[in-house]
């Protein structure tokens, strides 16, 4: 189980316009409008515009969020996830995004084993401490 609830509401994703708002997406989602904006400014999201300029979306786009939110629970930055294949970011860069993901994930590994390796330590020295007493 994640730390991220990445589950669509279904009270809020049942016979819906196959095109809707921010408002009705940020619903679907549980992610805020304002947060949604900057998901467009990033380059993780690409809405279509009506003829007014509103943002439309597609189901898609739910799936994206929810991609894009997780990967930021993970650590990741907007600028690692951009370059992401679609539907995610730009086609451009694809390998380079997943190349990021890898190095990521090399990294967690290292801080894991350093943790590690220190609550070792500890236990060690708790274990010298509580034998003396």
């Amino acid at each position: 189980m994640t730390a991220v609830d990445t589950r669509v509401n279904p009270a809020v994703s049942t016979g819906a316009p196959a095109r809707f708002g921010i408002g009705e997406l940020s619903a679907r989602t549980g992610v805020s409008a304002r947060s949604l904006r900057y998901y467009e400014e990033q380059d993780l999201l690409t809405p279509a515009r009506t003829a007014a300029g509103h943002r439309r979306f597609d189901a898609e786009a739910v799936d994206r969020v929810l991609l894009v939110r997780r990967l930021f629970a993970a650590g990741l930055t907007s600028t690692e996830i951009a370059p992401l294949p679609p539907p995610l970011g730009r086609s451009d860069g694809a390998a380079d995004g997943i190349n990021s993901l890898r190095v990521h994930r090399r990294e967690l590994e290292g801080r894991i084993a350093r943790l590690r390796d220190t609550a070792e330590i500890l236990d060690e020295v708790l274990e010298e401490f509580l034998g003396a007493r």
